[in-house]
């Protein structure tokens, strides 16, 4: 992360709360972690100091306002609560590893006796059922692509390799034009924990890829490397232009809450409804945790179980 980016995350922080964290950012660096794992680490250590110094009257947290390593348990815990109830039970629980991990570090590099985090117990979050995007709503989405201009041409493909590849918005936002291997129908995915995979597309998304690539290779300009551009320059569409992107295409559609999350979904929830193989849905779609395919999909779980409870036909043989 640039200096100009770390003072813009650390704004409004004393001196000795912005050097803990650029020096722990630079051990990040160090050790390769993506940029976006860096950015979310260094948001919670920064979150929780401009917290601190908001409160520290009422928290007693003078010294901890001025310095991280004089931050007590109460502190943290009270920065949680404050972020359940402001945000939401996941986004504390987000902030809560990544302050692990600063603290972590301070015991590691920094001879801070005892992390704060010690004993703070994790945020509990519900689970939430996202429903999946399937094909009468994604058809809709489609359509207001039909025309041929570069907006339109672009989304289209973003669109199908979403609902195509089930990906996550991070990887098809970080896609570059190396990535595309359009003679064997594949995409190379850059997903999590710096983890490579190769994804194969079908003929719709493949048309939809050519098509935008033809016109991209149009412009006057093209020497980005990423792979989705904007209308008009060289900066890179980035994960919250797919984002808005995406929201503007379902409100022309008249489809609520489009995000990329549910085309993800939607993935799992046709290859399990087609007998696929779990272990085969893990690689695909990135995963190291057997966790994963039992909530991705779970919305429409109900369906499937009806589906497989007919052609079983428990209870209706005799």
């Amino acid at each position: 992360m640039a200096v100009l980016d770390l003072q813009r995350v650390c704004h409004g922080l004393t001196p000795a709360w912005f050097d803990y964290l650029r020096d722990w950012d630079r051990t990040l660096r160090g050790g390769n972690y993506p940029e976006t794992t860096r950015y979310n680490y260094l948001l919670a250590g920064a979150q929780l100091g401009r917290y601190l110094i908001e409160n520290a009257g009422d928290l007693g947290a003078g010294e901890a306002s001025q310095d991280p390593t004089e931050v007590a348990r109460g502190h943290v815990e009270e920065f949680q609560a404050w972020m359940v109830r402001t945000r939401s039970a996941s986004t504390a629980l987000n902030k809560h590893k990544g302050l692990q991990q600063f603290f972590k570090w301070l015991v590691e590099e920094e001879d801070l006796e005892r992390s704060p985090l010690a004993r703070v117990k994790q945020p509990k979050t519900a689970q939430v059922l996202i429903p999946i995007l399937g094909d009468e709503d994604t058809a809709k989405i489609l359509a207001t692509c039909k025309d041929k201009t570069f907006l339109s041409l672009r989304d289209e493909a973003i669109i199908r390799v979403f609902y195509n590849t089930g990906a996550r918005l991070s990887e098809v936002a970080g896609l570059e034009l190396d990535d595309v291997d359009l003679d064997h129908d594949t995409l190379l995915f850059h997903g999590k924990g710096m983890k490579d995979r190769r994804v194969r597309f079908g003929g719709r998304s493949g048309r939809a890829l050519s098509r935008y690539l033809r016109v991209r290779a149009r412009r006057r300009s093209t020497g980005s490397a990423a792979l989705w551009l904007p209308k008009a320059g060289e900066t890179p569409l980035a994960a919250n232009g797919i984002k808005i992107m995406l929201r503007r295409r379902g409100e022309l559609a008249g489809v609520a809450n489009v995000h990329a999350h549910r085309w993800r979904h939607n993935f799992a929830h046709e290859w399990k409804l087609a007998g696929g193989d779990t272990g085969d849905l893990m690689l695909v779609l990135g995963w190291a945790s057997d966790d994963m395919p039992r909530r991705y999909g779970a919305s429409a779980a109900a369906e499937r179980a009806q589906q497989v409870h007919a052609r079983l036909r428990i209870g209706d043989r005799v």
